[in-house]
C-alpha cells in the first residue's frame, strides 16, 4: 500500500505536523489488515487498515468497515479496564484506518511468543480469563450495546463461516453438528464479544493483558471468546509437546477464572456452550479457512481431528471433559 494513503489519513486525523513525512514501517501479524508503525516527531504510533480479502490461501472476504467496530470495542473496553487496550489516537473512516498507541515488544511481549518460548504462566492465563469476563459482564444485557454492535454481517463471514461452515464442507459426517453450533452461537445474544481472543492478539503488559485486533466485535455469545482462547492453549500442545502439562494448567486457570466471574447467566449454561463449541473450533484450525501455521504435519493434524471429531459426535458439557479427552490423546503419543 502507498505510504501517501497513510499520510493522507494521518493528516485528516490531525496527527501530522506541518511538512512532516515520517518513516512508515510495515508490521507483521495477522492476515486481515495492513498494519504499520509510523515514527512521528511526537513518537511512534501504530496505524491499521482492514483488508477486503484476507491474506490466506482460501478466498476469504469480509466487510472493511469492521475497523469502525474495532475502534468502538476498544473504547468500550477502555471504559471498563483502561489498561486492557491501547489508546485510540484517531480514526479516518474514509480510508478505513485508525491510529493507536504503539506498544513496544520489549515491555509488551506477545503472549503467543511467550507460550512458544516456554514462558508459560498460569497467572497470565488467569488474568486473561478475568479481563475477558469483566468486559462480558459489564456489557451483558445492554440493549444499546447490542444495537451498536449488531455486526452479524461481519461476524458470520469472518468467524462462523470460515471456522465452522468451511470445516463442515470437509467433514460431511460432522456437518450437521457443526452447522448446529453455528446456529446456536449465531442466535445467542448476551454480551459484547471480541471475536479473536487469541494469544497472538494479547500482549503481556506490565499492568496485565492487553487485547488487540477486535475486528470481529459483535454483540452475541460470550462463550465464543472463551472457547476461541482455550482452543489455542490446546493446540499449543501439538506445537511444543514437551510443555503439554503447562499448557493444560493454563487452560484450567483461564477457564476457572472466567467461569468464577460469570454473573449474567448460569455458569452451567455458558460452560456447556463453550464445551460444545470448542471441538468445532479445534477442528476448524486444521481444516477450516484459517489453519494454524504451526501444526504443519499430517500426524499433528490427525491428532486434532481424532479428538475434535469424537467430541462433535458425543458432546460433553464440561470443559474438564474436553481437557480430559485431549489429555487422553496426548497420553497415546509417547506409547
Amino acid at each position: 500500500m502507498s505510504n501517501d494513503l497513510f499520510l493522507t489519513a494521518l493528516a485528516r486525523m490531525g496527527l501530522l505536523q506541518a511538512g512532516e513525512r515520517p518513516a512508515i514501517t510495515p508490521l507483521t501479524g495477522g492476515v486481515s489488515s495492513d498494519i504499520v508503525r509510523v515514527d512521528l516527531a511526537a513518537g511512534p504510533i501504530c496505524v491499521k487498515r482492514a483488508l477486503a480479502k484476507l491474506k490466506v490461501e482460501a478466498d476469504w472476504r469480509a466487510p472493511v468497515e469492521r475497523n469502525r467496530y474495532e475502534v468502538q470495542w476498544m473504547q468500550v473496553a477502555a471504559g471498563i479496564i483502561p489498561a486492557a487496550v491501547p489508546r485510540i489516537l484517531g480514526e479516518d473512516r474514509e480510508t478505513g484506518m485508525f491510529a493507536m498507541q504503539f506498544l513496544d515488544s520489549a515491555t509488551y511481549p506477545v503472549w503467543k511468543a511467550q507460550l512458544r518460548d516456554g514462558e508459560i504462566s498460569a497467572d497470565a492465563a488467569r488474568d486473561v480469563g478475568h479481563r475477558v469476563a469483566a468486559i462480558h459482564g459489564r456489557t451483558a444485557g445492554d440493549p444499546a450495546m447490542a444495537l451498536t454492535f449488531a455486526t452479524d454481517h461481519i461476524f458470520f463471514p469472518i468467524r462462523l463461516e470460515p471456522y465452522l461452515a468451511a470445516t463442515a464442507d470437509k467433514h460431511p459426517d460432522c456437518a450437521e453438528r457443526l452447522r448446529s453450533l453455528m446456529r446456536v452461537t449465531g442466535a445467542t445474544r448476551k454480551a459484547l464479544v471480541h471475536g479473536d481472543v487469541s494469544p497472538k492478539n494479547i500482549l503481556a503488559g506490565p499492568d496485565g493483558p492487553v487485547f488487540l485486533d477486535a475486528e470481529c466485535a459483535w454483540y452475541g455469545d460470550p462463550a465464543f471468546d472463551l472457547a476461541f482462547c482455550l482452543n489455542h492453549l490446546l493446540l499449543k500442545c501439538v506445537w511444543r509437546p514437551h510443555w503439554q502439562a503447562r499448557y493444560l494448567v493454563c487452560f484450567d486457570a483461564l477457564a476457572q477464572a472466567y467461569l468464577a466471574a460469570v454473573t449474567w447467566e448460569s455458569r452451567t449454561d455458558i460452560e456447556a456452550r463453550t464445551a460444545h463449541l470448542l471441538p468445532g473450533l479445534f477442528l476448524g484450525r486444521v481444516d477450516g479457512k484459517s489453519p494454524v501455521e504451526y501444526i504443519d504435519s499430517d500426524e499433528g493434524r490427525e491428532r486434532v481431528r481424532r479428538v475434535a471429531r469424537a467430541l462433535l459426535s458425543a458432546p460433553v458439557d464440561k470443559l474438564s471433559d474436553v481437557r480430559a479427552a485431549w489429555q487422553h490423546e496426548i497420553a497415546t503419543w509417547n506409547k
